[in-house]
């Protein structure tokens, strides 16, 4: 039996967070426009209205809809991600831009409901077997699609989001190794870049050696471990040459100052150490609403989009900010356990996905926020100024909202 009403049955646990989250932000992009001749918080707060219909939209289609259409969404997407190549607009050296007027509209936001929408229906159309090699390629060939028009534009801070999408697959059954070779390629790379190569190659090889001998007789395979020392030196070996030759500069700076081999405070590193003093000046309590001084002078570059959270951390102090990380959590763990009680496979993958992407983006925000992680330009969701932000990530959790209003009718 259908829904009488759009309402019914919905997550309202999710939507309480979702407007607080939305709410805080808006406050917080008030405060730091204010120094600025800007009327950014009044655009925002137009885009806050405009998301309230797109969210009865969304609520008013049959969750099925979605399913149904997932592959003409996905296609129309990355459509609209090969037209900025002929059509975008330039924006601070990017082309990820269509703009309408004094309107700008950036189709990589949309993007990441539409790849979520389309991989949960591949591993859902069939008994789709994660072991199977020719399985794995097309999943993967799913996420990398978009990532392949999104990086020429070029902007790495989208591409870096769709990293996450391997969690999800590990989670529907893509073998363990995958997600291992990653955190490890990472690993190697950072310290390749910190050590020399040949101490590098040479812990590399001790810890091979170390799990070569303590694997068990029938499982020790001496060329299987030559092979993988090989490859492995072979990767720490390429690492500089990445570095240098594909590296542009300002992302060598980036990754300089973040490992502590350079310092430049009024140059590439401004923002970050702005941002650090912001966020400590702070306190425990902050020093109040718009009463931020390193905000109402202006001193952190950037501060309504990707620098935000400084704001949070001057004015809030350290118990705002845990409000803030606390609600951000809840979200999360709130979506994987609407995931888990999904009648169907579709559903329960996109509420990975919808998850996922939500908590990457703020986990590299604020990271990058804190100094911890390059710049890379990640919006934080729900409180970085933008229209293209915001309603992407309002359309990719009431998509998943929708659905789960939807399970009573999915037997």
């Amino acid at each position: 039996m259908k829904n009488q009403s759009i309402t019914n049955n919905l997550d309202w646990i999710c939507i309480i967070i979702y407007i607080a989250l939305v709410i805080m932000g808006w406050l917080n992009i008030y405060s730091s426009s204010l120094s600025s001749l800007e009327d950014t918080y009044q655009k925002q707060l137009v885009f806050i209205v405009l998301a309230i219909p797109l969210i009865f939209i969304i609520l008013s289609i049959d969750g099925k809809f979605y399913e149904k259409y997932a592959s003409i969404i996905f296609g129309i997407s990355l459509l609209s991600l090969l037209g900025l190549f002929a059509f975008g607009k330039v924006i601070a050296g990017q082309r990820c831009w269509y703009s309408f007027g004094g309107f700008t509209l950036q189709p990589s936001e949309f993007a990441k409901a539409a790849t979520s929408l389309a991989l949960a229906k591949y591993l859902s159309d069939t008994q789709i077997n994660l072991k199977d090699v020719n399985r794995q390629i097309q999943a993967l060939a799913i996420v990398f699609l978009p990532v392949m028009l999104i990086l020429p534009q070029p902007d790495p801070g989208s591409a870096l989001i769709y990293s996450i999408f391997i969690i999800v697959l590990y989670r529907e059954g893509l073998p363990s190794w995958y997600v291992l070779t990653g955190f490890t390629a990472i690993l190697l790379f950072v310290l390749t870049l910190v050590l020399q190569t040949q101490y590098v190659i040479l812990i590399a090889f001790l810890v091979i050696l170390f799990i070569h001998f303590k694997s068990r007789l029938s499982e020790r395979n001496i060329v299987l471990s030559g092979i993988l020392f090989a490859l492995i030196s072979g990767f720490v070996l390429s690492v500089n040459y990445i570095f240098e030759h594909v590296f542009k500069q300002h992302h060598r700076d980036r990754f300089n100052i973040l490992l502590g081999k350079s310092l430049d405070v009024k140059g590439i590193g401004y923002n970050t150490n702005q941002a650090k003093i912001a966020i400590g000046s702070g306190g425990w309590f902050g020093k109040g609403f718009l009463e931020g001084t390193q905000t109402k002078g202006g001193f952190v570059p950037e501060q309504h989009t990707d620098y935000i959270f400084t704001t949070v951390g001057e004015e809030w102090g350290f118990l705002g900010t845990l409000v803030v990380i606390g609600l951000f959590v809840g979200l999360f763990l709130r979506i994987i356990y609407l995931a888990e009680r999904q009648k169907t496979k579709f559903s329960r993958v996109y509420g990975y996905c919808v998850a996922g992407i939500l908590f990457i983006h703020f986990f590299v925000n604020i990271s990058m926020v804190l100094g911890i992680f390059p710049t890379v330009g990640v919006p934080l969701p729900f409180f970085s100024y933008g229209g293209s932000g915001l309603w992407g990530f309002t359309i990719l959790l009431f998509i998943f909202i929708k659905m789960d209003a939807n399970k009573v009718n999915e037997w």
